[in-house]
């Protein structure tokens, strides 16, 4: 064998080696060939959850230095989005920004999905946690839940519509026990996302909402609309006036949500873990942590196995409430 020849049989050898094919910036620092990458929303742009992927992309874009672009694939509660990234190709070029409703909830209320998480996904890393709460728009004459319930009974006859981001989520599901538990009939009205059920609730369309803090938190603060309780353990860092349910009598709700990203089945560790790690120094910075508390979130940094935990732990104490709803799958 000739030195030419061992030269080119050790350079495949070696080629052959190397992980599946990664994006430029997993494999090492980026040039001006990388790949972009792209990150699906769910949600309409406008929304609390875009609102967030579009910062994170920003500085995401910095610490990797290549594109980082936001993708909105909005309906079906992320659906649409999950769909989009089970069929996108596994080498770390393209994400998918979700919170628990796409990935815990909505294949358990869902006959079709389309996806399972646990088969289609793989966890790139978390970096948040949230809550929902209940608003009313500017024209219903409350100020607290309690004068909300009672404007319901005495004003309302008893029945009101009650505006939620997307089917069968977690809000309708507040929705239906609110009801039970004050003896309302109240009506979920979903919408495809979360900003035009604001833009319903600031013109007065319907009396009330129930979605994340981070889709509520600048109008709230503008006026504009007001919140009467949120769920979770304990008050939100970002809204101390704002009772929690808990407080309230409602139990049962305290399990936070969580925020984070996903990559199809089969992406390279490898690249995973540099996502993840560029993540993690992302949410590090102060201005950007301080940010992501302004819209009403709590930091949380998750690997990716600490992200599929939560994950599985969450998916299981939504289980038993949806069973205990009496829910069928539609």
């Amino acid at each position: 064998m000739t030195l030419t020849r061992r030269h080119l049989l050790t350079r495949t050898l070696a080629a052959s080696a190397l992980p599946a094919v990664l994006p430029a910036w997993a494999e090492g620092p980026a040039d001006a060939n990388a790949k972009t990458l792209r990150i699906l929303v769910g949600f309409p742009p406008g929304g609390g959850t875009d609102a967030i992927g579009r910062l994170l992309a920003d500085k995401l874009r910095e610490r990797l230095g290549m594109t980082v672009v936001v993708e909105n694939r909005p309906g079906a509660g992320g659906q649409i989005a999950a769909l989009a990234l089970k069929s996108a190709p596994a080498d770390g070029s393209v994400l998918f920004l979700t919170h628990d409703h796409t990935i815990s909830i909505l294949p358990q209320v869902v006959k079709n999905a389309g996806f399972e998480p646990a088969r289609d996904f793989v966890s790139a890393g978390g970096f948040a946690t949230f809550v929902n709460g209940l608003a009313v728009s500017p024209g219903t004459p409350t100020t607290t839940f309690q004068e909300f319930v009672d404007w319901v009974k005495t004003r309302q006859g008893g029945k009101s519509a009650v505006g939620i981001p997307a089917p069968a989520s977690t809000p309708e599901f507040l929705v239906k026990l609110l009801g039970q538990r004050y003896g309302l009939d109240l009506v979920s009205a979903p919408y495809r996302g979360s900003a035009p059920m604001i833009g319903d609730m600031l013109g007065n369309q319907i009396p009330a909402g129930i979605a994340s803090v981070q889709d509520f938190i600048e109008n709230h603060r503008a006026g504009k609309l007001r919140m009467l309780a949120v769920l979770g353990g304990k008050r939100q860092a970002a809204l101390p006036d704002v009772p929690t349910f808990a407080e309230l009598g409602l139990k049962g709700f305290e399990d936070t949500p969580y925020y984070g990203f996903y990559a199809p089945a089969g992406t390279p560790e490898l690249a995973l873990t540099r996502f993840s790690q560029a993540l993690s120094q992302v949410v590090a910075q102060p201005a950007v942590r301080e940010q992501l508390v302004n819209m009403g979130l709590t930091v949380d940094y998750m690997t990716p196995a600490q992200l599929a935990e939560r994950e599985r732990a969450y998916t299981k104490v939504w289980t038993r409430i949806i069973r205990d709803s009496g829910f069928t799958p539609q």
